[in-house]
């Protein structure tokens, strides 16, 4: 699962897959912006069939997070 979100962070950022680890921080270490945010958010809800809440958004920091939060809800 890291490697397919790491595919789809890469791919939403522009940032090199190589570069990206569990504790990379998508504003920090990423660049991210809102609209990178929002628009990375989408498809990981395509790739993963799930609906990530705005307010649950707030929690998460890292790829690390996407993962833990993905695995928690993913039926």
């Amino acid at each position: 699962m890291l490697e397919k979100i790491k595919e789809i962070v890469s791919e939403n950022l522009g940032v090199d897959s190589a570069q990206i680890t569990e504790a990379s921080s998508f504003k920090d270490d990423l660049g991210a912006d809102s609209l990178d945010l929002f628009e990375m958010v989408m498809a990981l809800e395509d790739e993963y069939e799930i609906e990530i809440p705005t307010e649950d958004l707030e929690q998460i920091a890292t790829v690390g997070d996407v993962v833990n939060y993905i695995s928690a809800h993913k039926e």
